[in-house]
């Protein structure tokens, strides 16, 4: 059994061997790009990957290969695209084309890579699969908040309000709202109690005439029988009330602030003058 079996296999790798030198059998691409060492054949071997590339995108564009087959389809594609790059490296130091500045890269735009996670790509249904979907979505990036520094770069005569009236539009405006003010405080002080008040200040001053140095009061030829008003006191002038009002603040003041020695120093001082 074992010598028809080395028998079997030793015609089955003479007619393999024929087969290869005559061109019918198809060469199988090496598995490490840097065995191969002729540029014409690495440029095949990367033709080859390209073409197998392009028929695994076309077929995950399907979403109904389910789940498990579309997962592996995207692997073998990135599988493909690394072993691709490969294939450029070595073609390039074989002093071919450089296929990475130069070369199209319409497979790599077809695949999306995750944020955060470079290198892995999606393409197709792949996209849309659970679990991946919700890595594409973008989260709303958080309000990032100013340092102190970045602040007061911002801080000039404008942010203290010193260009407010530049426009010619402020200014105007307050006064316009000032003499509304003044108006309504105008208005609200004639409605209420302040017109009495004027009345009862004015007619301490103004509804009695000058007496005589006896204090006999003045009759009004006008009106006889209007009624006479008798000042049994001297009654003081507007003027001597102010100053007297004044002097009793200076003297509030005094016993506040100053000492007893100054205070006395004050009054000996206003005897000697004969104040």
């Amino acid at each position: 059994m074992a010598r028809n079996a080395e028998k079997a296999m030793t015609a089955l790798a003479r007619f393999r061997q024929a087969q290869l030198e005559e061109g019918k059998v198809k060469e199988r691409r090496p598995f490490l790009a840097s065995e191969c060492t002729d540029l014409p054949k690495a440029e095949k071997w990367r033709r080859q990957i390209i073409s197998e590339v392009s028929k695994k995108v076309a077929q995950i564009q399907n979403a109904g290969l389910g789940e498990f087959r579309i997962r592996d389809l995207n692997d073998e594609i990135n599988k493909l695209l690394r072993e691709k790059r490969h294939w450029e490296i070595q073609i390039r130091e074989l002093g071919g084309r450089d296929y990475n500045r130069f070369g199209p890269r319409m497979l790599d735009h077809e695949g999306k890579e995750v944020p955060g996670n470079r290198g892995y790509k999606y393409f197709g249904a792949a996209r849309d699969l659970p679990g991946v979907r919700e890595l594409f979505e973008k989260e709303p990036a958080a309000a990032q908040r100013k340092t102190r520094g970045e602040l007061m770069k911002e801080v000039d005569a404008e942010y203290y309000g010193y260009r407010d009236e530049d426009d010619g539009v402020l200014v105007p405006l307050e006064a316009q709202h000032e003499r509304t003010a003044v108006l309504e405080a105008v208005q609200k002080w004639r409605s209420g109690d302040g017109g009495s008040q004027q009345e009862e200040e004015q007619s301490i001053y103004s509804t009695l005439e000058e007496a005589d140095d006896e204090g006999a009061p003045m009759e009004d030829d006008d009106d006889e029988g209007a009624a006479c008003f008798i000042a049994h006191v001297p009654v003081p002038s507007q003027k001597e009330v102010e100053e007297a009002l004044v002097r009793r603040k200076k003297m509030e003041l005094l016993q506040r602030y100053a000492s007893e020695t100054l205070q006395a120093q004050s009054q000996e001082a206003r005897t000697l003058l004969g104040l």
